[in-house]
């Protein structure tokens, strides 16, 4: 296929051309992996300014949708790429292989650098979900910190810099320009910019901004910072956001309260505990779906309040194709026993075939769970439905999942996310949550936007 870039997306493959370091935060749908692709291409045929390209991805995007986009361009025909997933065996035989771009999933990373035995010799690096590496304590953060001084030229790419705000950002720098704008250490940049908000003596369990520093931050890292919304660039389609409330029974309210309450609840004789706010938001979480594991892990049912609701959505999409997100997995064993007594098709979209299948249009239901699906796969063509059984508290996530419909490609006219929520229970919580974290990320899209 012919690539004919947009200007924005021009715009950023000379934005990574140009900027040895470069983030590169452009919203779902804008084409990120084809115009990180461009701008290698010409690195390493035209200016032989790259020589080893090494790309870290969530599994599935590095095994399927790096590959798919190098050979669905005509203009990246010549690149010669090796995909490191698989046994260790398979990876090294791919490390091995001749090539010019190498692309290994995250979880690899301190395998290549630390186990592997294979050089560390790619003047190159592509990390593709910068926020992936958000942590500093991490494994993955350290290893590839480690052999940060051999690379020359890396490329941060997200849509979601900041899904928990601001502090996020620290180890994303760090590893980007070795500390030279945000600092060295994380305690720098806490004092720099932020103070303590919770906390128990010594103990600090929160931080917050002090006055001016957002804009501080966004100055300090403006100069290798490029950021785009799909609105301001593609005619998307409309957006529609829906909650669809269910209210609990008198006694399955009363189980739900006397747990918040004690944190202790015995349930048909089994014992369930909430040691801290941590495990008791899950916990509350899993029972507005409707079912919560046990100390032995077995799953206590409560309502089908959620399950009757969905029955309800799929029904009134008359025919058309619904994409369902859940995130326990007591939640998906339930949803698929409703579906099979109501006879609906439906398949967990983990899978090529499943996934082509959706996207051919032929499963009414398909299943997904934000982790592993909510990043790069493109499901736009299968259907405009979303329906979230149950919410995630991330930001990036929650955003990601719904872009596999609401993007570049969909023909509707409009893309639906329902959102059912159990009323009275933490769900409400969830979805504020999910706002607040979104107005400061906003805030940094808008301050490093691109001025095209």
């Amino acid at each position: 296929m012919q690539y004919n870039p947009h200007k924005f997306q021009q715009y950023a493959a000379d934005f990574i051309i140009n900027n040895p370091v470069s983030a590169v935060f452009l919203d779902m749908g804008l084409g990120k992996t084809a115009i990180t692709l461009t701008a290698l291409m010409q690195l390493l045929f035209d200016r032989f300014e790259a020589h080893r390209v090494l790309v870290i991805a969530p599994l599935r995007v590095a095994r399927d949708v790096w590959p798919e986009e190098i050979r669905k361009w005509e203009h990246l025909s010549d690149l010669r790429f090796s995909v490191a997933i698989g046994t260790e065996a398979e990876r090294l035989a791919a490390l091995e292989a001749e090539a010019d771009i190498y692309l290994i999933n995250r979880e690899n990373v301190q395998w290549l650098i630390e186990k592997s035995k294979i050089p560390f010799e790619f003047d190159t690096v592509v990390i593709d979900e910068l926020s992936s590496f958000k942590s500093h304590k991490a494994k993955r953060f350290k290893a590839l910190l480690n052999v940060r001084s051999r690379i020359k030229r890396i490329i941060g790419l997200t849509g979601t810099p900041t899904s928990n705000g601001l502090m996020d950002l620290y180890a994303e720098y760090r590893l980007l320009d070795m500390g030279k704008r945000l600092g060295r250490f994380i305690g720098q940049y806490r004092s720099a910019y932020f103070e303590p908000d919770r906390h128990n003596g010594q103990i600090v369990y929160s931080y917050k901004l002090l006055p001016n520093a957002e804009k501080r931050i966004y100055n300090k890292i403006s100069d290798i910072t490029v950021s785009m919304k799909a609105t301001d660039h593609l005619t998307m389609p409309e957006l529609l956001s829906v909650g669809y409330s269910v209210l609990l029974s008198v006694d399955e309210q009363e189980v739900y309260d006397e747990l918040k309450r004690e944190l202790v609840l015995t349930l048909q004789n089994d014992e369930v505990t909430a040691a801290n706010a941590a495990v008791l938001s899950g916990k509350l979480c899993q029972m507005a779906n409707g079912a919560v594991y046990g100390d032995d892990e077995s799953v206590v049912y409560i309502h089908d309040q959620k399950l009757d609701a969905l029955e309800d959505l799929i029904e009134s999409a008359y025919g058309k194709p619904v994409l369902v997100a859940y995130w326990f997995k007591h939640d998906l064993m339930r949803i698929k026993e409703r579906l099979n007594s109501l006879g609906i098709v439906y398949a967990k979209l983990d899978s090529p075939e499943s996934i082509k299948q959706w996207n051919r249009g032929e499963l009414p239901v398909g299943l997904i769970h934000p982790a592993s699906a909510g990043h790069g796969l493109n499901l736009q063509s299968g259907g405009n439905t979303l329906v979230w059984f149950g919410l995630t508290w991330s930001l990036e996530l929650y955003q990601q999942t719904n872009a596999r419909l609401w993007r570049q490609g969909q023909s509707a006219e409009t893309v639906v996310i329902h959102h059912i929520i159990t009323k009275d229970t933490i769900d409400a919580y969830v979805l504020d949550a999910l706002s607040a974290k979104d107005k400061t990320q906003q805030s940094l899209i808008k301050a490093v936007k691109a001025n095209l």
